[in-house]
């Protein structure tokens, strides 16, 4: 049976000092300590236990260092795991072993543990867990506080390498590459390694890098960052973690799907040559008799990359999670439909969507949106994790967020409770999983309804974008649709509300919204007063006359926040709103503005600029049923 450990046990470390050097040419074990997790539950017989580890730490030691190994396991009755870096020396390798055993033991008589530094990771379990990749509780990434000399170019190259690493990986013999990429500058470079545990499968090493690959994601442009999780880690730097004849030349990795089908390809028309005349022959007729149109199966043409399906729940038991969706369970309700709270067999909770759209046109294409869907996997954005399509209704399965909705912790019935940092927090979340979806994934996906509302908070009050709902998959060759409105007024940017004029930037205006819903504690159409500003209008008329920190929720007071950041957000917020789509930055820009200050003033507004924006529609002029959402998602293709 499969340990699991709550967050809340896992011990969190990081040692992020900026001055470190790192030594590639001399020796360097890397023992710089991440994170350490210890099971919440003791061995049952302890002295019998501890012997057993005992064991099993000399059973890796005596791999390490005689066999000279970068990857040991061990077995029944205790279950043991050791992996280093493969840049590592044999004498580094075992260095780094004895300073992880040494930690471990700190767990003391749990019955698993994990222990995880820059150069190794050692796990022990009481129950096998080799073949682990799926993302776990505890896991994450860790980021420097410090952004990369050149943010935007770091950032690009970092996460291009990275994404090459994510791809080659798997397919490397013992799932290990190291690589570095040049700047534009000539000068400096980004050095960045993944690796799995030599236990997993290619497609579970896949699988675990996906996630890992859109959590380090998040730390861009800061100048180092690592990500980590079950069967796998990830690591970039600005600074050299490894010497230049450790690389991996990996642009071989990148084309051997293609090489395969070719070699696939030419290997079935030679062996089959002698068979096709026969083929032709016998079949000619049978042909002529039946002749009819192949149809291509839907679900299977989604571009470029083969995406993974989703897990597939019975109807019965979903029904059964949620109690007969009884109005207990019932979170809320969304644009597609119903939202409820499922407690699964195995323990897990779950949020259970109950679609309200049941056209023959959606379920005939409900397998393909739920499968795109599925495999978005960030940080910051709610994860999809299956379906139900047989039953009575078509069912989507969520992670459960304990918090619920950001709108009710800033004028709901939790109002006040979150401080300063939280709030920067959330807003840099936001922009980091908005900018995933436009820029990271391998298709363009525009969400349309960024609202307070779709923004749900997990137990550490981490955001995570919410309500994607069923997908709609536009042309390749098209960067904007003119299309009817689906999203939320107020929230929305002009020239989609009026006209339908949809690209990312629309979300960038949203998000613009969403940030000074969260600095001001109101809704953007609330009015303090009733012949006051609304939220938008208000704000432009603060920024003008410099009193920027009187928008500043009236539940925060000043020495709460540093006056000069929250300034600075704002003004990043007026700078989403601006009337030109043109005008607005992109949402990696965004984060780039969040990360630095030089970065904002290459776009200070000017005065015809917040003209223009106070020119808006407000709440006033908008139809009667501005607050209609209708929560579309849609998709272009990179």
């Amino acid at each position: 049976m499969r340990t699991c450990w709550p967050f809340k046990h896992i011990v969190l470390v990081v040692f992020l000092a900026l001055s470190i050097s790192f030594r590639t040419a001399n020796s360097d074990p890397q023992t710089t300590f991440l994170i350490q997790g210890c099971s919440p539950y003791n061995a049952s017989d302890f002295k019998d236990f501890f012997n057993n580890l005992n064991a099993s730490f000399a059973d890796l030691r005596n791999q390490i260092s005689q066999e000279k190994k970068h990857f040991a396991t061990t077995s029944h009755p205790v279950y043991s795991l050791f992996q280093c870096r493969n840049y590592l020396s044999n004498a580094d390798c075992a260095s780094c072993y004895k300073t992880a055993v040494s930690q471990i033991r700190n767990c003391s008589k749990a019955n698993g543990a994990r222990v995880l530094f820059d150069g190794c990771y050692l796990r022990y379990e009481s129950s096998i867990f080799y073949e682990e990749a799926a993302p776990q509780e505890g896991y994450g990434e860790i980021c420097s506080s410090t952004n990369a000399s050149q943010p935007t170019n770091f950032q690009t190259q970092a996460a291009g390498l990275l994404q090459d690493l994510k791809l080659a990986t798997p397919r490397i013999n013992g799932f290990f590459a190291a690589s570095k990429r040049q700047l534009s500058n000539g000068k400096d470079a980004v050095y960045a390694m993944a690796q799995c545990a030599e236990t997993l499968s290619p497609s579970g090493c896949q699988d675990c890098l996906n996630v890992t690959y859109s959590n380090i994601n998040g730390c861009l442009p800061k100048e180092d960052g690592r990500a980590y999780d079950a069967g796998c880690f990830m690591r970039y730097s600005a600074t050299p973690f490894f010497a230049d004849n450790q690389t991996t030349n990996i642009i071989p990795y990148l084309n051997e799907g293609n090489t395969k089908k070719k070699k696939a390809i030419i290997g079935g028309v030679v062996g089959g040559a002698g068979l096709v005349l026969v083929i032709i022959l016998a079949s000619f007729f049978w042909y002529q008799l039946n002749r009819k149109p192949k149809e291509v199966q839907k679900g299977k043409i989604l571009g470029a990359t083969e995406l993974q399906g989703p897990l597939v729940y019975s109807y019965r038991v979903l029904k059964s999670a949620t109690k007969d969706f009884n109005e207990e369970n019932k979170l809320g309700e969304g644009g597609f439909g119903e939202v409820y709270k499922g407690a699964l067999s195995n323990g897990n909770v779950v949020a259970v969507k109950k679609l309200s759209l049941s056209s023959d046109r959606v379920k005939a294409e409900f397998e393909n949106e739920v499968r795109l869907i599925s495999n978005v996997h960030h940080r910051n954005l709610v994860r999809l994790l299956g379906c139900a399509d047989k039953g009575a209704d078509l069912l989507l399965v969520y992670e459960y967020m304990a918090n619920g909705s950001l709108d009710r912790y800033l004028y709901g019935e939790k109002r006040g409770l979150l401080n300063w940092t939280q709030r920067l927090n959330i807003i840099f979340g936001t922009a980091r999983g908005l900018a995933y979806l436009h820029e990271q994934f391998h298709v363009c996906i525009i969400h349309r309804d960024i609202k307070s509302g779709n923004i749900l908070l997990d137990d550490d009050f981490q955001p995570k974008i919410a309500d994607f709902g069923l997908a709609k998959l536009l042309p390749q060759d098209r960067s904007h649709l003119n299309t009817r409105f689906a999203g939320t007024l107020g929230y929305t940017a002009p020239e989609y509300a009026k006209k339908g004029h949809l690209t990312e930037k629309v979300d960038t205006y949203s998000f613009g919204i969403v940030v000074l819903e969260i600095i001001s504690g109101r809704r953007f159409n609330m009015k303090v007063e009733p012949d006051s500003a609304y939220l938008l209008e208000q704000a432009c008329k603060l920024y003008e006359i410099g009193a920027h920190l009187q928008l500043v929720d009236e539940t925060m007071g000043p020495h709460e926040y540093n006056a000069d950041e929250v300034k600075n957000v704002i003004e990043i917020a007026m700078i989403c709103t601006q009337p030109q789509p043109s005008d607005r930055p992109t949402m990696s820009e965004v984060v780039v503005m969040l990360s630095s200050d030089h970065s904002i003033e290459q776009r200070r507004l000017s005065p015809d600029s917040m003209i223009d924006i106070e020119r808006k529609f407000t709440p006033e002029t908008l139809p009667s049923n501005s607050n209609a959402t209708a929560s579309f998602t849609d998709f272009t293709g990179r």
